[in-house]
């Protein structure tokens, strides 16, 4: 099961989404990392929450402003991955939400696509994974044969488009590698849709697992993967990413 570090895991202090948070989620054995991409007005891909810089009253969206005016603790995407590759390597799993204008989602994906490509080539679009809505990511799938498209989709969304088995059929057919479902969806009586998911090659993800429990209950389920902000709670279930020291000196302890 993939333990995605939903946006990074900031210490005390610290920002989200910024470079120390990725950098202390993959050194505390975190096997993903989850962030949120927007473009500049020049088409540069960031890596920011709500896409919006500067204190109340006077916040610019980053979608009108050029790369070289942004500050410079908010890193570009070719930032992220010449920084975190350097350190270790470009093996671990991307999920990225990409948010801004609705200028289409295509031109997005391209811009994370070409940038991922332009580090680390097939193998580093291979460890990515772009979530988006149905419709969108069947249109995309034949921009790009390789990287990963997430189905950022709920229940009531399955039950419309005929049920767990017609459902997982469209996402198969469009060539969409998996399902992500909130995590309190995943229930005793909703747990049979990861095996109609597999059974079709697709994967079953949940995202918001914040409890440790919550994390073993997914796992029990056998989902593929699971987005939460407890770095360390995460990677007790997950297991640690490989090349990653076991000690949990660099984590502070998990609150009971």
């Amino acid at each position: 099961m993939i333990g995605f570090a939903h946006r990074g895991s900031p210490a005390p202090h610290q920002r989200e989404n910024a470079m120390p948070a990725f950098r202390r989620a993959l050194a505390g054995g975190a096997g993903g990392l989850e962030s949120d991409v927007w473009l500049t007005a020049d088409g540069v891909p960031v890596l920011h929450h709500d896409g919006a810089l500067g204190p109340p009253g006077r916040r610019r969206p980053i979608a009108t402003l050029a790369a070289r005016q942004l500050p410079g603790w908010l890193p570009t995407l070719a930032a992220f991955y010449h920084e975190l590759g350097a350190s270790f390597g470009l093996s671990f799993e991307l999920s990225l939400d990409l948010k801004g204008p609705d200028t289409g989602f295509a031109p997005k994906a391209d811009s994370v696509i070409a940038v991922a490509r332009a580090a680390g080539g097939s193998a580093a679009v291979g460890h990515l994974w772009l979530c988006g809505h149905l419709t969108q990511l069947a249109d995309y799938r034949a921009h790009d044969p390789d990287v990963r498209l997430v189905n950022s989709a709920s229940l009531e969304a399955v039950r419309a488009g005929g049920g767990p088995e017609a459902y997982a059929e469209r996402l198969r057919a469009a060539g969409i590698a998996a399902l992500n479902l909130r995590t309190r969806e995943w229930t005793p009586r909703t747990a049979g849709i990861v095996a109609v998911l597999h059974e079709r090659g697709l994967a079953a993800f949940g995202w918001d697992a914040q409890r440790t429990a919550t994390l073993r209950r997914l796992a029990g389920y056998r989902l593929d993967a699971v987005y939460s902000d407890h770095l360390d709670r995460l990677v007790r279930v997950t297991g640690r990413r490989p090349g990653t020291p076991p000690a949990d000196d660099a984590r502070p302890p998990s609150p009971t």
